[in-house]
């Protein structure tokens, strides 16, 4: 037995490196693929050589290049998309969509375009005397190839710039290319299935690129590139029911899937200061309130409301005590009586808030916590909408109405003030009954079961019987909170001007893209 198993060991070796099917060399495939037979002398280390030296220099002119460094470093110094890609002419459609970005505003010289075309001409000619001539057309091909197809992906795929770079108050975690996305593309076996899976095909998104491919007026051309730049943003919106807050649209749209749920006015935080950054290094500096510059502008977020509540307290931020409480009460003993402020030092009430001498406090460390209490002047009306934020900002009702017949409505501290705060809280709770107990606690009567005619009415100005109530939405319903200056609807495109200068700045972000 145990002879037998010492001739059958053989055997099987011999069989299975009979039916091993060995990779083919770099030298084999290019001749094969590039038809020539000076490739026959390949020489790998020759060509690493030439290809780190293509690569140094490249990065040094291109700073996304050097992003490639850590791929070949993985993969090898090979001129694999060469390999795989310049016989069925997939270079040439990669050339293709890289001239066409001009109508996705991006221009075609960032990929260095045309060297890659010229550099494709001269491998096509194929008119090599030697193979060393070919290393270093073969190493620069490769690297633009593959620094023009990953940028290009990345770009129409989750945009040029990163909001969170150039915008203060964006709190909205978009998708971004993480660390195998180079790897991933680089690896495509189909570069056209690739470069097509990245055209952006929403409605919006198409019929702005229509309209700028359309329009000659550079301005125009302007608002829509920003726009279309915004719709590259992916979002982490995960549901079609949703509600949208658009800052420069002053409106709020409750949408679920193309049906529109509601629709209404809203005011907005006022924009900053036009010197901020310059006012604030001087704060900085001195650390004098006086010098302090005012931001007032709603951050832009994706959230989910969670809670509504009827007859809200407003606890003053500090921010407002130090610019505007503070002001009002030492000028005048009444006004926090007269405004229904409640006073407290330690989590203790003060009865009496006329008696506090405030000319000892200094405004910057004030040690008292101020609540506006339920009623008819409370600052954010009869109705609350609560959403997680670092902010704490939120939907409310307003006692000022007369803000929504403004056109220019950026007039709040930064929360969001609604024109019919009770029609999103009826869809909200999604019941009848609830909806009619929301009213009750508004002292309003319910519209869908009966009243006891025997109860005596109740005003909405007798502060002593107005107590915050809970509710609680259906379901947790998603908010986003975003600026668009220009999108599609009712077949043509609707502008609005560029309240807080974001356009302005995403401009030129954008610059080194244009």
């Amino acid at each position: 037995m145990k002879t037998f198993a010492v001739f059958l060991i053989p055997i099987i070796i011999i069989g299975v490196l009979l039916n091993y099917k060995k990779e083919p060399e770099i030298a084999d495939l290019l001749q094969s693929r590039l038809n020539n037979k000076i490739y026959r002398q390949f020489n790998k280390l020759t060509f690493d050589s030439v290809f780190t030296s293509q690569l140094e220099d490249l990065s040094k002119a291109d700073v996304n290049i050097s992003k490639l460094k850590a791929y070949y470093n993985i993969n090898g110094t090979q001129p694999t998309l060469v390999i795989k890609f310049f016989a069925d002419n997939s270079l040439d459609s990669l050339v293709k969509y890289l001239n066409k970005s001009t109508e996705h505003g991006i221009n075609p010289k960032i990929f260095h375009v045309k060297e890659v075309s010229e550099l494709i001409d001269k491998l096509k000619v194929n008119q090599f005397k030697s193979v060393d001539e070919t290393y270093p057309l073969l190493a620069r091909l490769e690297i633009l190839s593959a620094h023009a197809l990953t940028r290009y992906t990345s770009y129409l795929k989750f945009g040029l710039v990163n909001p969170k770079d150039i915008f203060l108050r964006y709190y909205i975690k978009i998708k971004r290319e993480d660390s195998l996305f180079v790897q991933g593309i680089l690896n495509s076996e189909v570069i056209i299935d690739t470069l097509r899976s990245v055209q952006n095909i929403s409605s919006q998104y198409k019929a702005l690129q229509q309209a700028y491919l359309k329009t000659e007026s550079d301005s125009t051309k302007k608002i829509l590139m920003v726009n279309m730049e915004r719709l590259r943003w992916q979002l982490p919106l995960n549901s079609d029911k949703f509600i949208q807050v658009n800052i420069p649209d002053f409106r709020l749209v409750y949408l679920d899937g193309n049906d529109t749920l509601t629709t209404m006015k809203v005011c907005v935080g006022g924009r900053r200061d036009l010197d901020f950054d310059k006012k604030l290094k001087i704060y900085e500096k001195t650390g004098d309130i006086e010098d302090k510059p005012e931001n007032l502008e709603t951050p832009l977020l994706v959230s989910n409301i969670q809670k509504l509540y009827t007859n809200p307290v407003w606890n003053i931020p500090e921010s407002i005590v130090q610019t505007e409480i503070y002001t009002m009460a030492r000028r005048n003993s009444s006004y926090l009586k007269r405004k229904n402020i409640a006073v407290y030092h330690k989590t203790k009430q003060i009865k009496n808030p006329a008696s506090i001498r405030w000319y000892k406090y200094d405004r910057k460390k004030i040690p008292f916590l101020f609540v506006q209490q339920p009623g008819s002047d409370n600052s954010l009306g009869r109705l609350k909408f609560i959403f997680p934020n670092s902010n704490s900002v939120y939907l409310h009702d307003t006692n000022f109405k007369q803000g929504f017949k403004l056109k220019n409505r950026a007039i709040s501290h930064g929360c969001i003030r609604l024109e019919h705060p009770l029609n999103l809280a009826k869809l909200l709770v999604g019941d009848t009954l609830k909806y009619d107990e929301i009213r009750k606690e508004l002292k309003l009567k319910p519209l869908y079961t009966k009243v006891d005619k025997s109860l005596p009415a109740k005003n909405i100005d007798d502060k002593k019987e107005l107590l915050p109530a809970l509710f609680k939405p259906k379901a947790e319903t998603p908010l986003i909170i975003t600026y668009i200056t220009a999108w599609a609807q009712n077949d043509r495109i609707e502008y609005r001007s560029d309240v807080y200068g974001m356009d302005e700045k995403l401009w030129l972000a954008m610059k080194k893209f244009r």
